[in-house]
């Protein structure tokens, strides 16, 4: 009841597009299918549960950690909203500012490479606390629900998506989510900064 309570569907949504935003769905589904290409496993239903444990311990336990340095949440914000603007940059205009190898010989993939870092990697992370500041838990942890499910999708329906997507299609949406990050970005720096402002002028 509590948690209907304070479901917000414009929050969920919020958070949902950020967090779906920078796991790259549409930027990671042509490499899930090389490497399966290659005969590397990938488990849907484990990355599934590996995504979300993952995005749930660092939820709860990242705030303790950043009180371990002695930083509050909204500084981290602001360094959070950096990473995911040049995230941003990355998919807008095909450059690299993070590399991240994504090789594996051979064998199961489904943990390392694939749910991490692949799809959940330091942005995503950084980007999950970072939001934290803006929404109520638990629309938040409804959208890492969401983003985990999208997670397994991707991996089960990757063979679908080779037959009837296009190269040009997954360009796109890369390019539209890039956008749509882009101003996600701004908007938590700009938040942030003015929380921060008037703490300190208080």
């Amino acid at each position: 009841m509590e948690l209907l309570s304070d479901f917000s569907l414009r929050q969920f949504l919020s958070a949902f597009i950020v967090l779906f935003a920078i796991t790259d769905i549409p930027g990671n589904i042509p490499i899930v299918i090389s490497m399966q290409n290659k005969g590397i496993h990938i488990s849907a239903r484990r990355s599934f549960w590996y995504s979300l444990a993952l995005l749930i311990i660092f939820f709860y336990a990242g705030e303790a950690f950043l009180r371990l340095f002695g930083l509050d949440i909204h500084s981290f914000a602001i360094a959070g909203s950096l990473v995911v603007f040049l995230i941003s940059v990355e998919m807008i205009l095909d450059i690299n500012v993070f590399t991240e190898s994504t090789e594996h010989s051979s064998g199961d993939a489904t943990f390392v490479p694939v749910v991490f870092p692949l799809f959940i990697g330091a942005g995503v992370l950084t980007t999950l606390l970072s939001i934290r500041s803006q929404y109520n838990d638990a629309n938040i942890m409804l959208a890492v629900l969401a983003d985990s499910v999208c997670v397994y999708l991707t991996i089960k329906l990757s063979r679908f998506f080779k037959k009837y997507l296009s190269q040009g299609m997954l360009y796109l949406l890369k390019k539209f989510f890039g956008i749509i990050l882009l101003a996600m970005s701004v908007k938590l720096f700009i938040t942030n900064v003015t929380t921060l402002i008037q703490n300190i002028g208080g």
